[in-house]
Formats: structure tokens, C-alpha cells, sequence
């Protein structure tokens, strides 16, 4: 049997591979800084039901018999479980390598894009397994379709040799999958500026062996798209026929019919496309609504970039009173790389009514310049009459948003990486009760 040991195993993209690799026969153990804390995550105690064994993240879990020991870009070399497989010859793989691993000889469909991946990667995959494909499925947020008490719901282990995967370019990882079929969402300046991203999607695209749609490519039909849209979901026609999903915002009917367009050249009927549609529930922390209490609705987001951010603020504003949003950024170098079209972004969506807070940057390690953080975004905005207020943590944070918030409001709780974030969503809710 086939064996790994996966370093920082309950991050969103490691948890997914980890039980992919379970999934399809391999031994998997793990290592969770989160775990070495105490801190009780729903993702781990879940990944230990699956099958994967827990170590504390201090070399002891590596021995020479581990096949291989997996981790993303945000480890750092030094890290105890690394040092521990360089002294015992163990291979050191990227998770990336080990995901071509597992797909490879299979029917594989990659998505990949700037914005709105991980929303049509589960969009996929959740209507391939309902159309009989029996997929397997890793992606990088979970389905609110497959989460329950015992699974995360981020991956599926299918029977039919056919894959769905997202792809991520914020690493170039990208470029290691030579995926049958894939689609680009989009892309826009996020990790790299525009003109690197548009040079790592073109060569992801030579790459792909059979059929690649991409969002931008001339007479898509969600170029235009003008759904419907209400505080439950939106509508759409496509084909002749009107499709409806109970996600909210433009964004998430062209996430859609994308997912909708690369089912159909699979060669599926669209009337049983659009029937399954309709049953999707969404990702979690994608504009998932966590509660309402006091007439405030609590809505937790992953957004990270101005066109993530925008689409999320935009989603929601129509519906309510005030938008009160936080933001925390989740790298220093891609809050410098984006600043100006965040300071652009949010001048555009924050009415006068609205208030907005910005916490400090998620640091998950690394050597990275920590020259600008977002004081300075929340000073730069102060000054076009952003109502922007920075704030050190989230008791701050908590005190700030408890201080005047009113019925008819929505919280926008948005940021990646930082599980801190869904814990305070979940919390802010019970403090507003």
C-alpha cells in the first residue's frame, strides 16, 4: 500500500487531498499546527474519522518506511517534518504532484481561473455525480451538498475513473496537470499582475489534451448574461430553458452556466443539467448566510482579491439596510500587488451608509517583506471618504461591529486562509441573539 504523510493536512487544498489519497488506497497520516495548538477544528476531527492519523508536527510522524511527505507552498523549509524526511531519504512532494499522481490514466477535468473556481469546480462535480458519472472529485471548498457531521465535503471518491479538480495558479501548480477536458473562469491580476497570469493560463491551455473553454474566449453565452436576481438565488435563460439556482449575485449565474456549457459538451442533456442545478446548494464561506439574529444577517465569504470582494459586497447590498464588512487580507505581497485596485474597488462599493473594517494580514509564515499592511490600505481610503476603520483583532472587531449594528443590516464576513474568520462569523451570530 502506497503511503504519505501530509504536512499542514487540515489547510483547505491539503484536507481534500489528504482524503482523495484515503479515498484511493493509499495510508495517510498528517500534521496540523492547529492541532499541535488545541485548537478543536471541525476539519480534523473529521479527517481522524476518515482514516487519517494525526501527528504532532515535530518530525515524529516520518519514518523511513512513509512514502512520501506532501506539502503545499506556504510550508516552510525549515519545518520539523521536512528536516525529519531529508534525514531519512524520504521524498519531499508538492501536494500538487501528488493530485497528477492520483489522476493520472483517468478522465480528468480541471478548473481552473482567477475568480470563481472553486464555486464551479463544486458546481461540477455535484451535477456530474447526480447526472450517474459517479466522479471523483478534490476541490478547494466544500459543498454544502456533502458536508455533514462526519464528512468535510470538499471531496468525493468516484467508481468511473472520471476526475474533477481545481487547479490553482497562485503557485504556478497549475502547470503540472495535462488535464483531458478544463475550464478558465476568468482571470485578473490576483498573485501576478495581469501579464503573468495571462501568460500561466495560456500555457495551462496548451496544456490541456482535448477541450478548454475559457471565460474570456469570444461568443461564450454568459458574455452579456443579465439573470434575474433576488435575495434567495437568481434566473437565467440557456438553450430554451430557464435555469435557477439559490446562490446569490451575477457572479454566481455565470459561474453556472459555465459549469452548465461544460456539462453539455461532455455531452449530457440540458434539461436534466438544469433539474440538477437546481438542487445545488452552494460552498461553504462562498456567501454562505451563517445566521440572522437581531435582524442582522451574518453572510461569511472567502474573498480575497477587488473582483472577488466586489461581486460578494455587490451580492448582497440590494437586500439590505447597510452593508458592515470586514476584511482580513491574506498575504502581504498580494495586498502591495493589489492595493491601488483595492483602494479603487471599495470606493466604488461602500455607500455612505455602509462601514467597513480592515484587520491585520494573515500571516501563515514565510519570508515575505511585511512593509505595508492594512493600516496603510484603511488610511488610503479614510482619505478618498471610505468609511474604513482598522482594527488589531477580533475582540476589536467584535466590539466595533456590536456597537451599532442595526436590524436590516448584513455582516459580510470576508478572507481567505485565516480560519479565525468562519469561527467569528459563527460567533457574531450568537452574540447578536
Amino acid at each position: 500500500m502506497k503511503s504519505c504523510h501530509l504536512v499542514g493536512v487540515a489547510g483547505v487544498g491539503m484536507n481534500a487531498l489528504a482524503q482523495a489519497l484515503k479515498g484511493g488506497g493509499w495510508a495517510v497520516s498528517g500534521s496540523d499546527r492547529y492541532e499541535d495548538q488545541g485548537q478543536d477544528l471541525e476539519v480534523i476531527r473529521k479527517l481522524k474519522e476518515a482514516g487519517i492519523r494525526f501527528y504532532p508536527q515535530d518530525g515524529s510522524g516520518i519514518s523511513r518506511e512513509t512514502g512520501a511527505v506532501v506539502v503545499s507552498t506556504a510550508i516552510e523549509k525549515d519545518n520539523p517534518d521536512i528536516v525529519a524526511a531529508e534525514r531519512l531519504g524520504v521524498p519531499v512532494r508538492h501536494r500538487a504532484e501528488m493530485l497528477a499522481e492520483l489522476v493520472q490514466g483517468k478522465k480528468t477535468v480541471a478548473i481552473a481561473g482567477t475568480s470563481g473556481k472553486t464555486t464551479v469546480t463544486g458546481m461540477v462535480g455535484w451535477l456530474l455525480e447526480q447526472l450517474g458519472a459517479d466522479p471523483t472529485v478534490v476541490n478547494g471548498g466544500a459543498l454544502v451538498n456533502w458536508a455533514d457531521d462526519h464528512h468535510v465535503g470538499n471531496a468525493r471518491t468516484g467508481g468511473s475513473g472520471l476526475c474533477v479538480i481545481e487547479v490553482d495558479e497562485s503557485d504556478r501548480s497549475l502547470l503540472r496537470f495535462s488535464p483531458d477536458r478544463a475550464l478558465i473562469t476568468n482571470m485578473s491580476a490576483d498573485h501576478f499582475s495581469l501579464e503573468e497570469t495571462v501568460g500561466l493560463f495560456s500555457q495551462f491551455r496548451s496544456q490541456v489534451r482535448c477541450d478548454c473553454i475559457a471565460g474570456w474566449d469570444p461568443g461564450m453565452p454568459w458574455q452579456g448574461l443579465k439573470p434575474v436576481l433576488s435575495r434567495t438565488g437568481c434566473r437565467f435563460a440557456y438553450g430554451g430553458l430557464e435555469f435557477e439556482i439559490s446562490l446569490l449575485g451575477a457572479h454566481n449565474a455565470e459561474n453556472a452556466l459555465q459549469a452548465v456549457v461544460l456539462c453539455q459538451r461532455m455531452g449530457f442533456d440540458l434539461g436534466r443539467i438544469r433539474d440538477a442545478l437546481a438542487q445545488f446548494k452552494g460552498i461553504q464561506r462562498r456567501l454562505e448566510r451563517v445566521g440572522e439574529a437581531g435582524g442582522v444577517t451574518v453572510v461569511d465569504e472567502y474573498a480575497h482579491n477587488p473582483a472577488k470582494i466586489s461581486a460578494a459586497w455587490r451580492a448582497v447590498a440590494p437586500y439590505y439596510s447597510r452593508v458592515t464588512a470586514f476584511w482580513r487580507p491574506h498575504g502581504f505581497k498580494p495586498l502591495s500587488l493589489m492595493f491601488n485596485d483595492l483602494v479603487a474597488m471599495f470606493g466604488d462599493v461602500c455607500r455612505p451608509q455602509d462601514r467597513l473594517f480592515l484587520m491585520p494580514v494573515y500571516y501563515a509564515g514565510g519570508t515575505v517583506s511585511k512593509a505595508m499592511d492594512s493600516d496603510v490600505l484603511a488610511t488610503a481610503l479614510q482619505a478618498r471618504g471610505v468609511p474604513a476603520v482598522w482594527v488589531p483583532d477580533y475582540d476589536r472587531l467584535m466590539s466595533g461591529i456590536m456597537k451599532d449594528s442595526q436590524a436590516g443590516e448584513v455582516v459580510l464576513c470576508v478572507g481567505a486562509r485565516d480560519p479565525g474568520i468562519p469561527r467569528f462569523a459563527r460567533e457574531l451570530v450568537t452574540r447578536l441573539g
